[in-house]
């Protein structure tokens, strides 16, 4: 009986899995037809969204603990596999509107073949229910299976494009390194299981808590080991050093749509489940702020902090050279999981709200910029930074609405970055304790090295002359509607942020 009503609580999810099988079975019969490729299926992948995303907030701030195990602040589906607590429904709410913006910005993308948007949208579909139960799940089999659900759909839509040898290329090597991040965390899940002899967050608790394994060296050093191959594997899902090889090819090659929805939707589960992960193992229960006494003889703590210092100075160092926007925008994404991993170092109710503050204003401005860099290419054909020589002149709004993108991704007012990173510091600087305020420096000593590349690009859009013969810039497609959009709530939340912090208090009550 408490696995039907947990299906409840899916809905949302079964109906994307249910919205993918019709856009494959339809795109079978639909080759060679131009209004089902170009119209129907982004129209039904669009709506299956909206109404998915109502689904959330409908069973989310609805009566959801009838018969179900209500505890740790959320109630637990299908015997622990999966929780509903207000974090997870927080991060799903994230990773579907990251889905639906993606799909507006597909729609009418060179990049896509003509005759394959219904698998196209149907993966997107997928990949959005993977990333959902990423997001909300409790039990390391299930976190198993979330993230290979959302792998291999990455992989696939990153190669997708199969007329270009650089998006076939990026495949090929996303493949490769995550498969390796899969086998290695699988191996440290059936290491920590043999060591506990427990596979779901809560049963860990209580074995960290008290069974005697930790009492030796030889099990400290197990589970150290443990822990660190499954932070390879999440830290893999976030694009944390020095698990981010992947990032830069595969932002590249993959077609830019699909690249803005890879920078974030995949970051924000994968943060999600570096929360429930560390925290639902090491917190005490009805505490924020107290963990149990196993978290001092594995230091995952001070592991994460220094994962965070390396990860943001090598993506803020290496994005300077870059001449490619898509691919500085990649080593700027590998910059900003370091500054979200600061939060969850700090941890508390102040590292929660932190985290889910940045990742939804990160959201809104990443996407922003990368369907500015969609818009652009579709006009000139490339992504490299000289096509944005005097964007100022051939198209106004998007070089305004770039330059709120940049001066928000750099963290400066009166924009929504500023908030997201003033979050993320004063989380760090509540703690107190000398090594959180020293990961606070290089954080803000790192968001002064990015403002060279980000004003570099204002540069180029401002005090740059367009090349001789280079096409204008159309507006009148999905990705200019878009980038306007976006651009608007970067700026108000730099201003009104409050609403935001709210329910980022509420989704921070995952473990009262």
């Amino acid at each position: 009986m408490s696995n039907l009503i947990s299906f409840g609580h899916i809905v949302p999810e079964l109906l994307l899995g249910g919205i993918a099988v019709v856009l494959f079975l339809f795109s079978a019969f639909a080759r060679g037809k131009a209004f089902w490729q170009s119209v129907l299926f982004p129209t039904l992948a669009g709506s299956g969204l909206l109404i998915a995303l109502g689904l959330v907030l409908y069973f989310g701030l609805g009566d959801g603990g009838s018969g179900t195990d209500c505890t740790y602040g959320g109630c637990k589906l299908f015997f622990g596999l999966l929780a509903t607590d207000p974090m997870a429904m927080f991060f799903r709410i994230l990773v579907i509107a990251a889905t639906f913006i993606c799909v507006i910005i597909s729609i009418g993308s060179p990049a896509l073949p003509e005759d394959r948007k219904g698998e196209y949208h149907g993966l997107l579909m997928v990949m959005a229910m993977g990333m959902c139960f990423l997001a909300a799940s409790n039990n390391l089999m299930m976190i198993y299976v979330a993230m290979e659900t959302v792998s291999l759909c990455s992989y696939l839509l990153t190669g997708w494009d199969s007329r270009s040898q650089r998006s076939r290329e990026a495949g090929m090597k996303y493949v490769l390194y995550g498969g390796v991040a899969s086998g290695v965390m699988l191996f440290g899940m059936s290491l920590f299981y043999g060591l506990f002899g427990d596979l779901s967050l809560q049963g860990l608790h209580l074995a960290l808590s008290g069974n005697g394994v930790l009492d030796s060296v030889g099990g400290q050093w197990a589970a150290l080991i443990s822990i660190v191959f499954i932070l390879g594997g999440l830290g893999y899902k976030v694009a944390a050093v020095p698990f981010h090889m992947w990032c830069p090819d595969a932002y590249q090659g993959a077609p830019t749509p699909f690249t803005a929805l890879l920078s974030v939707g995949p970051k924000a589960a994968g943060m999600a489940l570096l929360l429930r992960f560390f925290y639902g193992m090491f917190l005490v229960p009805g505490s924020m702020d107290n963990v149990i006494g196993a978290s001092s003889q594995i230091p995952w703590v001070l592991i994460i902090g220094i994962i965070s210092a390396i990860t943001m100075t090598i993506g803020n160092l290496t994005a300077i050279v870059q001449n490619n926007l898509k691919r500085l925008l990649a080593y700027s994404s590998i910059a900003h999981a370091g500054y979200v991993l600061m939060a969850v170092a700090a941890g508390g109710r102040d590292g929660f709200e932190a985290v889910t503050i940045y990742m939804a204003i990160y959201l809104i401005m990443n996407m922003g910029a990368f369907a500015v860099v969609a818009a652009v290419s579709r006009s000139t054909g490339s992504d490299d930074l000289r096509v944005f020589r005097g964007l100022s002149n051939r198209a106004p709004l998007l070089a305004l609405a770039m330059a709120v993108f940049m001066i928000s991704l750099t963290g400066l007012p009166p924009t929504a970055g500023f908030i997201g990173k003033l979050y993320l510091f004063a989380a760090l600087i509540h703690r107190g304790d000398f090594w959180f305020i020293a990961l606070a420096v290089v954080g803000i000593a790192n968001s002064a090295v990015s403002l060279y590349y980000y004003a570099r690009v204002l540069k180029t859009m401002y005090f740059e002359k367009a090349e001789e013969g280079m096409p204008p810039v159309k507006l009148g497609n999905a990705p200019t509607a878009v980038a306007i959009a976006l651009a608007i709530p970067t700026l108000l939340l730099g201003i009104f942020w409050q609403p935001l912090a709210i329910v980022a208090r509420w989704s921070a009550t995952m473990f009262h």
